[in-house]
């Protein structure tokens, strides 16, 4: 196990195996400055309204809504409105922590929209496709 420890100023990264260690490197630690204060904030006539996402997706197809299980990025999209699809056909692909995931249709229908495309960024919860 490798385990980096700052004593007095000076990092050293240490290595210990079988109850010995060893130092593997040091150097100097490093320590961020000081941030200056924050000016105080000007008073606002009127609290702004919560802007709603520019890249919050619109369901407007009737029908199943396929949600993204996780957030990612999507990597491709495999299906077009108006396309024939089965139970367990895969619809999207998500890349979530370097590993691709297959989103599957949960029922036999017809996609009535797909609202993301391919590169988009997802979260949990994101509308992805509308089958019907």
């Amino acid at each position: 196990m490798r385990y980096k420890i700052t004593l007095n100023g000076r990092t050293y990264e240490v290595e210990v195996e079988h109850d010995s260690a060893m130092i593997v490197d040091e150097y100097e630690a490093y320590a961020p400055a000081p941030a200056a204060p924050a000016a105080p904030a000007a008073p606002v006539a009127q609290a702004a309204a919560p802007a709603a996402s520019a890249a919050a997706p619109v369901v407007t197809g009737k029908g199943e809504t396929v949600e993204a299980p996780m957030p990612g990025s999507i990597v491709n999209v495999l299906v077009k409105e108006g396309q024939q699809v089965n139970a367990g056909d895969v619809l999207v692909i998500i890349e979530a922590m370097k590993m691709e995931n297959e989103i599957m249709a949960p029922k036999n229908g017809t996609i009535t929209q797909v609202v993301i495309k391919q590169g988009d960024k997802v979260e949990t919860g994101t509308p992805l496709i509308v089958i019907a």
